[in-house]
């Protein structure tokens, strides 16, 4: 299966499915010599793993991650760096009943088409659980980052259609919805525990805050940094739309309202989000993803089966009401694999 790398200067390739023996992934390009334990990866598996809270899955995977290359006495050696977590408690039996039919909204009819074979459980690789080996790589270019002054934030900022109304980073970690705006996370919650009990979903909107970025990262024409943070953003599985700054709001803008006008101090404005002709400008980097509703749903709904006989189904198993709170690490770490590949690049044009 092509299309399991990502990145150039520094790289994963990630691996597993839903219900095999286990996740990880591959890493190319890390920088030798940095101080690096199974601690500093097991901090972000532990925000993106199952069974958290009401809003999440039940499913329980502990997570826990084996460095199994790359590392030796505490340290970077520069070789590929190989990260693995065991899958311990899948129920594949819940999957059985539904074997030949197309689940809506799920990769099923998709990959049949590609592939001519699937595999049923869980989704297999199309799963989010293949999220996992990239929330691991994205904690090592965390960890570079760090050496570079950058830092990474991303937030609940919207679902079910309710919004956060402030934002208080200091509460991210602090409520099940990963929201910024502890009275919004309440009313979030409530709704995401009523949708699970009538076996429905629902979506939301991510938003990601990128500081320390230094001014002329990023490539002209087809690597620009926007394009790139998109398409990591769009390889997530529940990820439908991606805008930068004022995003869509800047098609009902005026070019005079839009334009980051300068002065001696800099930009007095950031409706650019951060990039313009797809390099940094130095103001953080601002940028929000649309979150479809999660697909595994218990309620009846129409579909086929493998030989397009109609059938009414019912999605089993255990699914996240929402996705919104377990994609915020994954935001993150893709944003963090972006920005190392890309100050690699720049750090080998100027050397």
């Amino acid at each position: 299966m092509s299309g399991s790398s990502f990145g150039t200067h520094f790289k994963m390739t990630t691996f597993g499915e839903s219900h095999g023996e286990a996740v990880g992934v591959i890493i190319d390009g890390v920088t030798p010599g940095v101080e690096l334990t199974e601690a500093d990866i097991q901090v972000q598996m532990d925000r993106r793993k199952p069974g958290q809270s009401s809003v999440t899955t039940p499913r329980k995977e502990y997570d826990i991650i084996r460095i199994l290359s790359g590392v030796f006495e505490g340290k970077t050696t520069g070789a590929p760096l190989a990260v693995m977590l065991n899958n311990t408690d899948m129920k594949s039996k819940d999957y059985e009943a539904n074997r030949k039919l197309f689940r809506p909204g799920h990769a099923d009819f998709t990959y049949v088409q590609k592939y001519g074979h699937r595999d049923h459980r869980g989704s297999g690789r199309a799963s989010g659980r293949e999220t996992a080996g990239r929330v691991a790589a994205g904690a090592i270019a965390r960890k570079l980052l760090e050496r570079r002054g950058v830092s990474i934030v991303a937030y609940t900022k919207e679902a079910g259609g309710i919004k956060c109304e402030t934002f208080d980073e200091s509460v991210i970690e602090k409520n099940p919805m990963r929201a910024a705006d502890l009275n919004a996370a309440e009313r979030m919650v409530t709704l995401v525990e009523d949708l699970a009990a009538k076996g429905n979903s629902c979506g939301g909107v991510v938003e990601c805050i990128i500081r320390g970025v230094k001014p002329g990262i990023g490539e002209p024409a087809f690597d620009k940094l926007d394009a790139e943070l998109a398409k990591a953003m769009l390889s997530i599985g529940a990820v439908k739309g991606v805008e930068f700054g004022a995003g869509f709001a800047a098609t009902t803008m005026f070019g005079s309202e839009h334009n980051d006008e300068m002065d001696a101090n800099g930009f007095l404005t950031n409706n650019a989000g951060g990039i313009v002709g797809g390099i940094s400008t130095g103001q953080d980097i601002i940028f929000r993803i649309a979150v479809k509703p999660t697909s595994s749903i218990s309620l009846p709904q129409q579909t086929v089966d493998e030989e397009g006989n109609e059938h009414t189904i019912q999605t089993l198993g255990r699914h996240d009401p929402c996705i919104c709170p377990r994609v915020v690490p994954v935001v993150e770490a893709m944003a963090c694999m972006v920005l190392e590949d890309l100050y690699k690049r720049h750090t080998a044009l100027h050397d």
